[in-house]
């Protein structure tokens, strides 16, 4: 090692001290103890091991003696023209200091560097290996928001929610127009634990008491906001030797997993469960130039959802659902998607306790928005009930088509259609269940059970399927019509008609690109009752939007 021949140098003029100068004998010993010193640092720092410290130690000791045997000699000769000056000048130690701590401080330099290469110090991406795996994304949405009662509304329309949660006046505001700026925000964090798993959450305004909205209205007396945790699941992809995703098991609670509108479930809406997805390329691996092709895809979905865990009972709230369809892709990107989809809810429908019991309490509904047709739990008792049930069971037939047309791209031409049918009411049940009355609208009981069980839409959208610059537009129409009974009331869209069924009505907007990721949303939405009392809002909503 050419770069310690200083320090050999240095350890064999310490050794040799008992032929110089005694006045230099105590710098020798310093300068043996930091050469000593030096050697040590260089094996602690692992740029020499301990066995070759000890080796160059020995040989320095060995070449010391050698030096002071031949002094001896070269003494004991007096004709001798060779002059020994075992005496080593300033200037010299401190060459040799500085040649050691230039070297030293060169190697040490090298191995900081390389060990900065390898784990990425001081550079872009420098981080721990795993924040790589992790990927945070969000989004917030500031609204004003417009609600506009039709002048003859029916007043006193029941609230069936606050009615279950013992309200002395549960009754829906019908008349009195409201105005009000409300914020959504949320974070999603996305980890990937291996290259088939995954973990995701996302946190979000909202409370705990509405399944179907993360709003958040402002004024409430600068008080801070309620932050919930919205998702949370494990997702597993495997993939064919092709490399293409061929099933997907989802388990926690998580978007939802079917393809749908919000006909029958609020965007907004969390699924709690395990859910399985299952796709399978109609092209083939066969044809070496079509192994990649995905244009034409089967796919189907399965999943079973906990919808209230009964800890006294056995009949536990469950949506089970299952879904096939078909993603057709033509030669100018164009995409047509047809589903057909069964969900079956189950133990949700209300049981009338025996009189003067509690028996059935667990059988009336966590939440409802309104619209569903209701009875009341306790025999006798009428208006005074202390809970409402839902009257009938909820089995849910639904086909859904999207074209969405590229032939104009950028710009595409969106149609979308929604059909729903609850196939499982049957009046004939209910009146037996019921003893035969159900509640109506304002709270009275009748013997009449209608048929309202079906629903539709229909939507067109043209403009960017999705805003992502400045300058990026879309506008967008709608007709919906869903009945009383046509589905559960608690899970279909939040803003039409104020949440719940039995309305009718259309809805009219648009958006624009203010800049990267920031957009503005105008919507408009009317809608009536379609059968009972009258109930007609207009709700107006300007949404500034932000994704990150």
């Amino acid at each position: 090692m050419n770069q310690l021949k200083p320090l050999v140098l240095a350890v064999g003029i310490a050794m040799a001290g008992g032929s110089v100068h005694a006045d230099e004998q105590q710098e020798l010993l310093k300068l043996k103890n930091t050469t000593m010193n030096l050697i040590q640092i260089l094996v602690d720092q692992g740029i020499m091991s301990q066995e070759k410290a000890d080796e160059l130690i020995q040989q320095a000791e060995a070449k010391a003696e050698r030096q002071v045997q031949q002094a001896e000699r070269d003494a004991a000769t007096p004709k001798s023209k060779v002059v020994r000056v075992p005496y080593v000048p300033e200037f010299v130690k401190e060459d040799i200091r500085n040649d050691v701590r230039e070297e030293l401080r060169a190697q040490v330099v090298d191995d900081v560097m390389a060990q900065a290469k390898t784990e990425r110090w001081g550079v872009p991406e420098a981080l721990p290996e795993w924040i790589s795996r992790i990927k945070v994304k969000g989004d917030l949405r500031l609204r004003a928001e417009g609600d506009e009662f039709a002048s003859g509304n029916a007043p006193n329309l029941i609230d069936f929610q606050k009615y279950n949660e013992g309200d002395s006046q549960p009754f829906l505001n019908t008349t009195e127009d409201r105005q009000r700026l409300r914020e959504r925000a949320r974070i999603d964090i996305d980890a990937k634990i291996t290259n088939t798993l995954k973990a995701g959450l996302r946190v979000s305004t909202g409370n705990f008491d509405d399944p179907v909205s993360t709003n958040q209205t402002l004024g409430n007396y600068s008080n801070r906001y309620t932050i919930t945790l919205d998702r949370a699941y494990l997702k597993y992809d495997d993939y064919n030797l092709d490399g293409y995703k061929w099933l997907t098991l989802t388990g926690g609670r998580m978007a939802n997993p079917f393809f749908s509108t919000d006909l029958v479930y609020d965007r907004d809406l969390g699924f709690e469960g395990l859910a399985a997805a299952y796709r399978h390329n109609l092209i083939g691996s066969d044809n070496l130039w079509e192994q990649d092709e995905q244009t034409h895809t089967l796919f189907a979905t399965m999943g079973m959802f906990s919808l209230q865990e009964v800890e006294l009972s056995s009949q536990d709230k469950w949506l089970l659902g299952g879904q096939v369809g078909i993603d057709w892709q033509t030669s100018n990107q164009s995409t047509l998607t047809l589903a057909t989809s069964y969900y079956g809810y189950v133990n949700i429908d209300g049981r009338q306790n025996p009189v003067g019991t509690t028996e059935y309490d667990y059988t009336a509904p966590e939440y409802v928005q309104g619209g569903n047709t209701m009875f009341p739990l306790d025999q006798g008792a009428g208006f005074n009930s202390r809970l409402a049930g839902l009257a009938g069971y909820y089995k849910l037939l639904n086909a859904t088509a999207r074209w969405d047309y590229a032939g104009f791209a950028p710009t595409h031409v969106t149609l979308t259609g929604d059909y729903v049918e609850n196939i499982g009411w049957d009046r004939d049940e209910i009146r037996h269940r019921t003893n035969g009355q159900v509640f109506t609208e304002l709270g009275s009981l009748t013997n009449e059970i209608r048929n309202d069980t079906t629903g539709y839409q229909i939507q067109l959208a043209v403009g960017w399927p999705q805003l992502r610059k400045a300058r990026d537009w879309q506008v967008f129409g709608a007709w919906k019509h869903l009945e009383s009974d046509a589905v559960l009331d608690a899970f279909t869209d939040s803003d039409f008609h104020l949440g719940g069924t039995n309305a009718e009505g259309w809805v009219l907007g648009g958006s624009y690109g203010l800049a990267d990721y920031t957009w503005l949303t105008g919507r408009w939405i009317s809608a009536d009752e379609i059968e009972g009392a009258p109930y007609g809002v207009d709700v107006i909503q300007l949404d500034l939007n932000a994704k990150f």
